[in-house]
């Protein structure tokens, strides 16, 4: 949403905004463009009247994969986007082919050159593209450079995930003309230009879950606001399964949310990753950490990124028994973990060392806790809320 941003030449208001660090990252590269930006509480404007650079910064590149999401609203609003491969989490490939073949069929020329992009065109010609794999990333791209185009354009194989419907609804919001919002076929008709809004962000479905498994990891209860229940289900029917109470609850008005109650030791269960709405794959490493101490063997396959088990070698370090085959992770419950020197080494890695930790006997100490903060704004304020024994150290 906030590249899509910079397809209006006015100002978007953007409210519930998380304090992370990838937000802090992609306002940077906005601002790089040109825009204005200003941050007040949970509250962000963004001001996109003069968009002055086509080229994104290489060092925010490296930092950040989804900043490769500008390309698509470059190209709606220049038709001209300069970047270079992205960085991020190490948890795979994740190549961007997917992004690119769609630019290709709205007539943009890509260049590829030494790990830089270049994508140019004359005009954008609404157009079919196909995804043979819902990307969420290409679609979003895709969303992004077809909304202006002239013409009618076709997504079919689209991703379904929660944040893509987040982001339709937003870009209609400005004036776009969505249709198919939550199927695998999105169909949009250009339009000639957009128009500023204000737009609440919604509760992270990926926070939320992990906050909920590290309950069901280290046992007692909590609520949280604003969780999206609907978009969770997957993730609730695996929690329940290994034993944890979960149900919708009624708040405030206005803010519903989930509640968790886990008592035991986890159950063993079997699942699978993939798009939604399958078990989300930023959830399973949280997943991981709580089957750790489950009360018998427990199977996972990963069926979204290859590279998605690095955090197995860290909680071996804390007496957990994990066997590692392919995409697939068999995991002998322990009765008891124990505190360890441990290392994020991607950000939902990091969260399920954390959850790992709170059920664990001493103390843990895990560094590289940058990752973490790449997607939660202050993970040790919330676990603490919950009466979690958790602070951050150094730098």
């Amino acid at each position: 949403m906030l590249a899509a941003s910079i397809l209006q030449k006015g100002t978007v208001q953007f409210t519930n905004v998380p304090i992370i660090q990838d937000v802090a990252c992609m306002v940077g590269i906005l601002e790089s463009m040109g825009c204005r930006c200003k941050l007040e509480g949970s509250r962000l404007s963004v001001d996109a009247s003069e968009i002055e650079n086509t080229q994104i910064p290489r060092e925010d590149v490296g930092k950040m994969r989804s900043s490769i999401l500008i390309m698509g609203a470059l190209l709606g609003r220049k038709k001209r986007a300069v970047t270079w491969y992205p960085g991020g989490c190490s948890i795979g490939s994740r190549p961007v082919d997917l992004h690119l073949k769609a630019f290709s069929c709205l007539g943009v020329q890509v260049k590829e050159e030494e790990g830089r992009i270049e994508a140019l065109a004359d005009s954008l010609n609404g157009s079919r593209i196909v995804f043979p794999f819902p990307s969420v990333g290409a679609t979003e791209n895709a969303l992004l450079a077809a909304v202006l185009a002239e013409g009618e354009t076709e997504i079919t194989g689209a991703a379904k995930e929660p944040e893509i419907g987040s982001l339709c609804r937003f870009l209609n919001q400005m004036g776009a003309d969505i249709k198919g919002i939550g199927s695998g076929n999105l169909r949009i008709r250009g339009v000639k230009e957009l128009h500023g809004t204000e737009f609440e962000v919604p509760g992270d479905r990926i926070a939320a879950g992990t906050y909920l498994m590290a309950v069901a990891a280290a046992g007692g209860e909590a609520g949280m606001l604003d969780a999206p229940w609907e978009d969770m289900q997957e993730v609730v029917q695996v929690l329940r399964a290994v034993g944890a109470k979960v149900e919708p609850f009624s708040g405030k008005p206005g803010k519903a949310g989930i509640e968790i109650k886990m008592k035991n030791r986890p159950k063993p269960v079997r699942f699978i990753t993939g798009p939604y709405p399958g078990f989300p794959t930023d959830l399973q490493s949280p997943m991981l950490a709580v089957l750790t101490r489950a009360e018998g063997t427990s199977v996972i396959e990963e069926r979204v990124f290859e590279a998605r088990f690095k955090t197995v070698g860290e909680l071996w370090k804390m007496g957990a028994q994990i066997e590692i085959a392919g995409r697939r992770a068999v995991v002998y419950g322990t009765k008891r973990l124990r505190g360890a020197d441990v290392k994020a080494w991607d950000l939902r890695g990091g969260a399920a060392l954390v959850a790992a930790a709170l059920a664990a006997e001493g103390e843990t100490r895990i560094s590289d806790c940058i990752y973490i903060e790449r997607g939660y704004e202050d993970i040790c304020r919330d676990i603490q809320g919950l009466n979690g024994a958790i602070k951050r150290f150094g730098s």
